[in-house]
C-alpha cells in the first residue's frame, strides 16, 4: 500500500513544472556521469576527484535548464526539450571529437572548422559509434511521456522569482564547485593546464563558456600589444640560447633542404617488426646511415591544432597554441620568421608540397606568411581517378611521383616540404596498394596502422631512388620528421599489445609520444642521437646545420646538437619529459626507469625549477602570437614578409616558376639542358601503370 502511496506522490511531482524541471536535470546529469565515465579518461583519482566528478553537470544543468522555468504552459516544457538536445549535441560532438584527439572541442577549433572540415565525412563514419546516440536517449523518453500524457503538463504560471531563486542557487553552487575544485587543483584557470583537467573539475559547460572566454581573450589581446611586451620574451631568449656546435655547424651550408612531413608517424614504427616483416625498411635503412643523425627521444608537442601546431614548430620554433589552431587564426594575419623566408632571403627557393586542397588548415593564407614562394596543393597534381586520392588527399606513392615534375624545376638551392597524407585517421589503404600485415591487437583502428605505415614507407624509397639517380641526393640535406601520434591514447589495450606490454602507465603513454625526427646529408657524422627534444627544436637545429648562427630571430627552441641544449620538453598542456624526470599530470616519473616517484625535498624544488620553464616558455610562445609580436621586431639582416609578393594561383604560379628558371638556371632540369628527367622516377603505383 505505502508503495502505490509513493508511486502516487512521486506521479505527482512529475506533474509539477518543477518536478518535471528536476527530473530532466536528474536524468542528464546521470547520462553526462556515465559519458564521462564510459567514453571519456578523465583520470580521476581519489574519493574527493569523483565526487567533484559526479556532481560537476549540476550547477551549469541547474542554470540552463532552470531558463525554461521563466516560461509558461507547453512552451516551457518544450524549451527544456530543445535546451537537452543542444546540451546533448554538446556532448555528443565532444564523444566523436575525443575519441580521435585525446581532447575536448574548443571555441577555437569551431571557429576554424570551416579550414579543416574537407574530408572529414568518411572519418567521421569510422569515429562515430552506435552506442554515442543513447546521449539522446532521455529526450525520447521524456518526450514520448509527455505525448501519452504519462506526464501532464502543469498549466499554472510558475512565478519569475522562484525561477529567479533556482538561478541564483546554480550560481552559488557553480562558485562552490570551483572552491572545491581549487582546493585540490590550484590554478585550475590560470595555469597551463590539460583540457581534461577543466572537465574533470568543472564539467563540460564550463569548459565551454571557458574556451569561449579564451578565444575572446585571444582577439583583444592582438589590440592591445605592444612593442614593449617583447622585453620579456627577448630576456628570457638572451638566457636560454644555445650555442652552435662546431663539428656539426654549416656542414649542409648551400645545401637543396628536403622536409619529408611523415603524417601521423611515431617513433616506435623504426625497426618495427610484424610477423617477422619490417614495417618500414626504408626508413630503417635510412635512420642507421652513416649520413644520417637519428634522434630516438624526439617529442611530438602538438595540442589541439595536431598538423598544423607541428607545422608551426618545425618551421617557426613557436609553439601552437593551448586551444584551437594557430595556423587557422593567426596564419594569415600575424607577422612570422619562418624558415621559407628565412632562406628565401639567403638566396633559396622555397615551395611547399600538399596533395589536398590549399585551404586545409588555412595554408594557402598561412604559406604566404611564412614566405613561402610556391605552393604546390591539389590544383597542381592530376586528378584522374578516384582511386588516386584516400581519406585526405592524393596517395603517397603519386604525390611524391608529382611533385619530383615541379622539384625538377626549382631553381637551387631550395627549400621543399612534402607533407605525405595516406598514414592518415582511418588508415585505409586498397589491396591493390599492399599485401602486409596488419597487426592483431583486434582494435580496428590501430591494426591497419602498419599497412599505411609500410605504404608511405614504399612510397619514401622510390623517391630516394629518383635523387639518387638525378644528383640530387648529394645535393640536398633530407629531414624527415613525424607531424604527431597516430594511435591516440584512449587506445591503451592495443598500445600494450604493440609494445609487447601488460599494461600502459601514464609514463609509457608520455613516451608513446616520440616521433623520428632524422637528418641525413653525404658527409654529416651520423649516428643516434640521444638528447631529448622535440619540434620546437628543430629549426634551430637545421639553420645550425646550413651555417646560420640565427643570433636574432625569435625561436624559443635550441639546437638539438649543441652542448648548451637544455634537453627540456614541453608539452602543450604543462607536462614535460627530461632525461632525469617524466611529469604527466600529478604524477612524476624517473625517465630512465619508468619508475613513479613520491618527490622528496630536493626533487621537488629540481621539478618546481623545470615546470616553471616549461610554464614560462609556454606563455611567452603564446604571448608572441596572441599579440603578434614580432610585427613590433626586426632581427638584424631579416626583411619582414610581405603577403602580396607571393600568389599560389595555378596559371600564375607556373608561368614565375618557368620565368625563374630562366633567370637563374640551376635547377635539375635547366641542367638537363632543358629535358625532363621524369623517365628517372620508377614507381610501381598500380593506378599509374
Amino acid at each position: 500500500m505505502s508503495g502505490l502511496k509513493n508511486k502516487f506522490k512521486l506521479k505527482n511531482v512529475l506533474n509539477t513544472r518543477l518536478g518535471f524541471y528536476i527530473f530532466t536535470v536528474l536524468l542528464f546529469c546521470i547520462k553526462t556521469y556515465l559519458v564521462y565515465k564510459t567514453k571519456f579518461t578523465l583520470g580521476a583519482k581519489g574519493s574527493l576527484q569523483e565526487f567533484i566528478l559526479a556532481i560537476n553537470p549540476i550547477p551549469a544543468a541547474l542554470l540552463t535548464f532552470g531558463l525554461a522555468l521563466y516560461f509558461s504552459g507547453k512552451l516551457s516544457y518544450w524549451l527544456l526539450m530543445i535546451i537537452d538536445f543542444i546540451e546533448s549535441t554538446w556532448i555528443f560532438a565532444n564523444i566523436v571529437y575525443y575519441r580521435e584527439f585525446s581532447d575536448f572541442l574548443s571555441m577555437g577549433i569551431i571557429k576554424g572548422s570551416g579550414n579543416v572540415q574537407n574530408n572529414l565525412g568518411k572519418s567521421l563514419m569510422e569515429i562515430i559509434h552506435p552506442s554515442d546516440f543513447l546521449v539522446y536517449l532521455d529526450i525520447i523518453i521524456l518526450i514520448v511521456l509527455l505525448i501519452v500524457k504519462a506526464i501532464k503538463i502543469d498549466y499554472r504560471p510558475f512565478k519569475k522569482w522562484k525561477a529567479g531563486i533556482v538561478s541564483l542557487i546554480s550560481l552559488l553552487l557553480m562558485g562552490s564547485e570551483y572552491s572545491l575544485a581549487s582546493s585540490d587543483r590550484s590554478g585550475l584557470l590560470t595555469r597551463t593546464f590539460d583540457n581534461n583537467y577543466i572537465v574533470k573539475y568543472l564539467g563540460l559547460n564550463e569548459y565551454a563558456v571557458f574556451s569561449a572566454y579564451q578565444t575572446q581573450k585571444e582577439t583583444s589581446t592582438r589590440s592591445k600589444a605592444r612593442a614593449s611586451d617583447m622585453n620579456s620574451v627577448l630576456k628570457y631568449l638572451k638566457n636560454n640560447r644555445a650555442k652552435e656546435n662546431v663539428q656539426y655547424f654549416g656542414k649542409a651550408k648551400g645545401k637543396n633542404v628536403f622536409i619529408i612531413h611523415l603524417e601521423s608517424f611515431q617513433q616506435f614504427l623504426v625497426n618495427y617488426k610484424v610477423d617477422g616483416k619490417e614495417v618500414t625498411p626504408t626508413i630503417n635503412k635510412f635512420y642507421h646511415n652513416k649520413n644520417t643523425v637519428g634522434f630516438d627521444n624526439f617529442y611530438h608537442q602538438v595540442a589541439q591544432g595536431k598538423t598544423s601546431d607541428a607545422e608551426m614548430m618545425m618551421e617557426n620554433s613557436l609553439f601552437g597554441l593551448p586551444q584551437g589552431s594557430a595556423m587557422v587564426t593567426y596564419g594569415a594575419q600575424n607577422t612570422y620568421q619562418a624558415a621559407p623566408a628565412i632562406l628565401d632571403q639567403k638566396g633559396y627557393t622555397t615551395a611547399a608540397f600538399h596533395g589536398d586542397v590549399p585551404s586545409f588548415w588555412n595554408r594557402d593564407s598561412t604559406y604566404k606568411s611564412w614566405g613561402y614562394q610556391y605552393f604546390f596543393s591539389s590544383e597542381y597534381y592530376k586528378q584522374k581517378s578516384a582511386d588516386y586520392s584516400i581519406g585526405y588527399g592524393l596517395k603517397d606513392k603519386i604525390f611524391f611521383k608529382d611533385s619530383a615534375n615541379y622539384i625538377q624545376q626549382l631553381p637551387q638551392p631550395f627549400y621543399a616540404k612534402l607533407i605525405t597524407l595516406t598514414n592518415h585517421y582511418p588508415y585505409e589503404i586498397d589491396k591493390q596498394n599492399t599485401d602486409f600485415p596488419a597487426t592483431t591487437t583486434g582494435d580496428k583502428t590501430v591494426d591497419p596502422y602498419v599497412q599505411t605505415a609500410h605504404y608511405l614507407d614504399q612510397a619514401f624509397a622510390e623517391f630516394m631512388d629518383y635523387l639518387q639517380k638525378t644528383g640530387l641526393l648529394k645535393d640536398s640535406m633530407i629531414v624527415l620528421y613525424g607531424d604527431h601520434y597516430g594511435i591516440s591514447n584512449n587506445h591503451r589495450d592495443a598500445i600494450a599489445q604493440l609494445l609487447n606490454k601488460k599494461e600502459i602507465t601514464s609514463y609509457d603513454l608520455a613516451q608513446f609520444q616520440k616521433v623520428p625526427f632524422m637528418i641525413y646529408s653525404q658527409g654529416l657524422k651520423g649516428g643516434i642521437n640521444h638528447n631529448y627534444g622535440g619540434e620546437i627544436d628543430a629549426l634551430p637545429t637545421l639553420l645550425h646545420l646550413l651555417g646560420d648562427k640565427n643570433n636574432d630571430t625569435i625561436q624559443f627552441g635550441t639546437d638539438l646538437l649543441s652542448k648548451q641544449h637544455k634537453q627540456i620538453v614541453a608539452f602543450r598542456n604543462g607536462d614535460f619529459v627530461t632525461p632525469k624526470y617524466t611529469k604527466v599530470g600529478n604524477d612524476v616519473y624517473l625517465t630512465k626507469s619508468g619508475n613513479k616517484i613520491d618527490p622528496n625535498e630536493k626533487q621537488k624544488s629540481e621539478i618546481a625549477q623545470l615546470q616553471n620553464h616549461v610554464t614560462t616558455e609556454l606563455s611567452l610562445s603564446d604571448r608572441v602570437i596572441y599579440g603578434d609580436l614580432l610585427r613590433f621586431y626586426k632581427p638584424k639582416g631579416f626583411k619582414k614578409v610581405n603577403t602580396k609578393d607571393f600568389t599560389y594561383k595555378y596559371t600564375t604560379a607556373l608561368d614565375n616558376l618557368k620565368k625563374i628558371q630562366t633567370e637563374k638556371p640551376t635547377s635539375i632540369e635547366a641542367k638537363n639542358d632543358n629535358q625532363s628527367t621524369m623517365d628517372e622516377y620508377k614507381t610501381d603505383a598500380p593506378e599509374l601503370q
